[in-house]
């Protein structure tokens, strides 16, 4: 498939397909049109003596100094050289090639002023796979510029690329995928960086992730639900339509339609008239996880079809404005909130998983075995949980607010965007480790209490899926292994249906 970029809306689900499907991406004709009149106004304010910044005049501390009209093209390969100071780890394939597509949709609103043939450029380098090694740590989230500065370097020729599964130059790469490199002119250079493509990608796979991981977790609740013979009044539908509160009408039907046909459903089924308040509010606290990644979704949606470029073209105006839509702080604040949310989610995760080792509120066996004190049965697991929620709880701490100032104070604000990002994505991962052993225990109870599938309804299907990959825990053995092949398993989707 190709998906077409410039008119119609770009989802989250869009980039997703290019980033990790390798779909391709096609310039539409009415945004090459955009592109082409919002170029013919750069190159006329190029030569008109009017000083605009990054296009005839330096950037960042530079600012107002006059660059030679000989000096313009050059000036834009130093600018993307000079910015190109990110360090660490490279990110992976699919997230580079996000990145690549993020600003692509950018700059095809025409905001940017980019020659057509170096948009054409990055689309065939996305498209013939030619991915710039890009590293992690650089971007304060005032335009991800270290970044998109190695994303940039060998468009013409310089940097690195993977190209085939090797990691080569940026010149050599282009030769090998038939490639040429490509001339940037007058702003070219900053149009290619001054942007938080790379902020905007890697939130749309993170938030895409986070949306399953909350799918799989609803799956482990009813799973666990159905182990400790839970109370489901909670989830009644007059209940939870009494205070409708972000998201949790839509939570207590998914986890309605996950017990479909358990007999938990019927009338004095449960072993209890109340149970402990991790059980119970479930539908209220992911309720709200689920409205804080709902709403970052959208502000990463906002991003992917809007023009942020400063100074900004405007074609129907003839003129270029210096802006501030570079900084994202609604998104970064949005990517904290999810943080937050998620680290509610997991606390309460924790809980239930303790709660199903004590005799006293289960009626099952201590420490889920039936072997008795000879055995440990999940004890020890306890010691995993508590260490992922230190984890979990640490990288919920807000990272919006921690800037200083950068260019002779010229920059005196950030919202460090990416840094947010990444971190939301270090916490997801750990998530994914809870619900796994939420998932291996709820299995568990369900196991000792012999619970035939028609009695589970829907939950058979879960339990079964676990099975197919993990026995049950009779004769203590070494659990890690099995915690991180049903995380995997999370990962890859396995047990995230579809919100009801």
């Amino acid at each position: 498939m190709t998906f077409e970029v410039g008119e119609k809306w770009v989802g989250i689900d869009d980039l997703v397909r290019v980033a990790r499907t390798g779909e391709s991406v096609l310039l539409a004709s009415g945004a090459r049109a955009r592109v082409a009149a919002a170029r013919a106004v750069v190159m006329r304010l190029s030569t008109s003596g009017l000083p605009i910044y990054g296009l005839n005049s330096a950037l960042g501390a530079n600012t107002g100094a006059v660059l030679p009209e000989g000096d313009l093209e050059d000036y834009q390969r130093r600018a993307v050289r000079a910015r190109a100071v990110a360090v660490g780890p490279a990110y992976e394939q699919s997230s580079v090639r996000a990145m690549q597509f993020a600003r692509i949709a950018g700059m095809a609103r025409g905001g940017s002023g980019v020659s057509p043939g170096v948009l054409d450029a990055c689309i065939a380098l996305l498209n013939h796979q030619v991915h710039p090694v890009v590293l992690r740590f650089g971007s304060i989230g005032v335009a991800d510029l270290p970044q998109l500065s190695h994303l940039a370097l060998p468009l013409f020729g310089e940097g690195e690329a993977e190209f085939g599964g090797e990691v080569l130059s940026g010149r050599v790469a282009l030769e090998r995928a038939g490639l040429k490199p490509v001339k940037l002119g007058a702003k070219d250079g900053l149009a290619l960086i001054s942007a938080n493509a790379a902020t905007t990608a890697r939130a749309a796979l993170v938030l895409h992730d986070a949306t399953a991981a909350l799918n799989a977790w609803l799956a482990a609740v009813a799973l666990g639900y159905e182990g400790f013979r839970a109370n489901l009044s909670p989830l009644h539908p007059s209940a939870v339509a009494a205070r409708p509160a972000t998201g949790q009408v839509e939570v207590a039907n998914q986890l309605r339609a996950l017990l479909k046909g358990s007999a938990l459903l019927t009338p004095g089924a449960a072993r209890r008239v109340q149970d402990p308040v991790s059980m119970r509010v479930v539908a209220q606290v992911h309720g709200a996880a689920r409205g804080m990644v709902e709403a970052a979704r959208a502000q990463v949606e906002v991003e992917l079809n809007s023009a942020a470029d400063s100074p900004l073209v405007l074609p129907d105006d003839g003129v270029m404005l210096s802006t501030g839509n570079f900084h994202v702080p609604a998104l970064a604040l949005a990517l904290d909130a999810c943080a937050i949310a998620l680290a509610q989610a997991s606390s309460m995760s924790v809980a239930r998983c303790q709660r199903f080792m004590s005799p006293t509120l289960t009626g099952l066996p201590l420490q889920l075995t039936r072997h008795g004190p000879a055995h440990s049965g999940f004890a020890t697991v306890q010691k995993t949980l508590t260490a992922l929620w230190a984890e979990i709880r640490l990288r919920a701490n807000p990272g919006s607010l921690d800037y200083l100032p950068v260019s002779e104070a010229l920059e005196d604000h950030a919202c460090m965007a990416l840094g947010v990002a990444e971190k939301l994505g270090e916490l997801l991962e750990r998530v994914r480790y809870l619900i796994a052993i939420e998932l291996l225990i709820s299995a568990q109870a369900v196991d000792l209490r012999e619970l035939d599938e028609a009695v589970m309804g829907e939950g058979a299907r879960t339990y079964k899926q676990l099975r197919e990959m993990v026995p049950v825990l009779d004769e203590d053995r070494p659990l890690g292994p099995d915690i991180d092949r049903v995380q995997r398993a999370v990962a890859s989707g396995l047990f995230a249906p579809s919100a009801a």
